[in-house]
């Protein structure tokens, strides 16, 4: 499975582990460039927060966050095309 498309089902998942296991799939990906790893650094805060509010229960920014988030991936999949 290519690594954005795990990163892209751990945002659906939103889960409590979510940001560990990004934060494993990304420490690769982000070695080499300052601009990567802050991109890197800011997905992963993204998907901490959702993980906050999907263990929160806070239904209504679930989606939000999301949205976020993959904005956030998809500034990471750009800088390191």
């Amino acid at each position: 499975m290519d690594c954005f498309t795990r990163l892209e089902a751990l945002i659906d998942a939103g889960g409590a582990d979510a940001a560990e296991e990004a934060r494993t799939l990304l420490r690769h990906l982000a070695a080499g460039s300052r601009a990567a790893f802050d991109a890197a650094d800011e997905f992963l805060i993204e998907l901490m927060t959702l993980a906050f509010l999907v263990e929160a229960g806070l239904e209504a920014f679930h989606n939000p966050a999301r949205r976020l988030a993959r904005l956030r991936l998809s500034r990471l999949k750009l800088l390191l095309a």
